[in-house]
Formats: C-alpha cells, structure tokens, sequence
C-alpha cells in the first residue's frame, strides 16, 4: 500500500503532541507513510531529511520534537517513517512548501486556539497552513 503520504508537524506542544497522536494512529489505519516535519528559524527555507533508509541505520535527527514522534511512532509499531527539520521565516508557509513539493496527501498540524490580540500579534500556524495548502489538512486541537 503505501502509496499516500501524510505530513505531521510537531514543536513539543500540547497541540502538536495530539497531532502526532492523531497522524499514528491515521498511518497505522491507513497504512500511509509518515513524515513529521518541524521548522527552525532560518532567513531562508530549507530542509534536511532523514529517510526510512537513515533511520533505519541510526542516522537519527537531533531535534527533539521529531525524536519524540519517531520514538512513538516505532513504539507504535510503524515502519515507513520520514523526518524532516525545515528552516525558514514563515513556519506556516515552510510546511506546505515541503508538503507541496514533496507530494503529500494530507497534512495534520496542532493548534493553540489562540483568538483576539493574542492571534492578531502572534498569527497562526494553523490558519496559515489551512489557507495555503494544496491537499486536506487536519487541524488537532
């Protein structure tokens, strides 16, 4: 099977820890591959990757975030696992540029539910992600 894919972003939020919860439990069902991606500062957008091949061979990413989901990801007992740690000025915006240039099927991300003057100042990834992206998009909150 394994032909959808599926993007989980994760920070080490309450949001993002069901997010990852959400987006196991879809990959098992479903039997999709599963990518999280979390994003760094950066002037510019870019990313590193850590294939099921480099997994595999313990080359692990250092971020802890994607350590986190990976571990409950195998705990889980899936298999077909990416990481990604993107780099860039607009978190919203770097997630679906990965996941639109990469093929990506659906999209899940946390939200803080964040409203009024706390929006307005400090914008939401969430929104921004439901906006811009190409395929469907799970918001977990």
């Amino acid at each position: 099977m394994y032909e959808q894919k599926i993007l989980c972003a994760t920070d080490d939020t309450e949001p993002s820890e069901k997010a990852v919860t959400l987006a196991i439990a879809w990959a098992e069902m479903l039997k999709q591959t599963l990518t999280f991606l979390t994003v760094t500062d950066g002037s510019e957008t870019r990313f590193t990757v850590w294939d099921q091949a480099k997994i595999e061979s313990g080359d692990l990413p250092v971020d802890a975030p994607l350590l986190s989901a990976l571990d409950r990801a195998r705990q889980a007992g899936l298999t077909h696992l990416n990481c990604v740690r993107a780099a860039g000025p607009d978190i919203g915006q770097a997630i679906v540029t990965y996941a639109e240039k990469n093929h990506y099927h659906h999209i899940i991300a946390g939200s803080a539910g964040r409203s009024g003057t706390a929006r307005f100042f400090k914008g939401s990834v969430a929104g921004d992600i439901v906006v811009l992206a190409h395929c469907p998009v799970t918001i977990a909150r």
